[in-house]
């Protein structure tokens, strides 16, 4: 397995977690082979430029991490501090939620 492909199936995790278990749509198949297919150009772009390769797939997972893939459903980061925070309207809960 090339050097880029775990950065690349986080993305589908990251992405088929928020969209189907967070945001509450239904299961997202587009985003799993879309990144699968990336994963394989990216391992064949590692065999010329690994540093290159390396680069593309880390920034693509940083900007999946903050970068709203779909109006709406909110980003990764996005829920996460929702969560956090404790938003009205939400169950969340968290250590510096007040009850």
């Amino acid at each position: 397995m090339s050097d880029s492909t775990g950065p690349m199936l986080a993305i589908g995790g990251i992405t088929t977690f928020n969209t189907w278990i967070v945001a509450g749509k239904d299961f997202p198949w587009r985003p799993l082979v879309a990144t699968g297919i990336a994963a394989g150009c990216l391992t064949l772009l590692e065999k010329a430029n690994h540093a290159i390769a390396m680069g593309l797939a880390w920034t693509a997972l940083i900007t999946v991490l903050f970068v709203r893939l779909r109006p709406d459903v909110p980003a990764p980061v996005e829920a996460f501090v929702t969560w956090w925070e404790g938003t009205p309207g939400t169950t969340a809960s968290g250590p510096f939620v007040s009850a």
